[in-house]
């Protein structure tokens, strides 16, 4: 763990992918929406507006950025399954998480979106062979990857923000 509460598991950084890796990756993918349920458990209006670090989105924010990132992985999944070597599109996070429904909408629709989304995104990455793993796409800001690069960044995103919310938890006493 880092002691950067930017980056409280650290920065992403991808591995060689192997089997066990990929599991790995899946699992933590499935587990999101109950993880960050559990991370908001009983969080009042209050501290759901509370920045989990000085200049840093709200928790609020947080949970609706997870669903508007994951809903964005889950569509680039399945352009690269489907595309040869597309392009993908980015997008201005930040504006996003400063749009009037992040700033201020309950969560509860998120975290049902993302329990949707999750459960049905990980039954297709359980369902490809090994080959669709190596499969190529352009990312404007990284270049060009594959899907199992993807994949791990995923993985680690929702640890990532999970992190932040517990952290902040953690350094309140909540």
């Amino acid at each position: 763990m880092s002691t950067d509460v930017r980056y409280p598991i650290g920065k992403f950084h991808p591995q060689p992918l192997t089997p066990a890796l990929i599991a790995e990756c899946i699992a933590a993918i499935e587990a999101l929406p109950a993880t960050v349920a559990h991370a908001v458990d009983d969080l009042g209006d209050a501290q759901l507006d509370t920045p989990y670090r000085p200049d840093g989105w709200t928790v609020r924010q947080v949970v609706h950025h997870i669903l508007d990132s994951h809903v964005n992985a889950s569509i680039r999944m399945r352009l690269i399954l489907t595309e040869d070597k597309p392009t993908i599109k980015a997008y201005e996070q930040t504006d996003w998480a400063n749009l009037p429904d992040a700033r201020s909408a309950p969560v509860g629709p998120s975290l049902q979106a993302i329990a949707g989304l999750h459960a049905r995104w990980v039954f297709l990455l359980k369902a490809l062979p090994p080959e669709a793993w190596d499969r190529p796409f352009h990312h404007p800001e990284a270049g060009d990857q594959t899907l199992g690069w993807l994949l791990q960044l995923y993985a680690w995103h929702g640890r990532h923000h999970t992190a932040h919310i517990a952290g902040l938890r953690t350094r309140q006493g909540w």
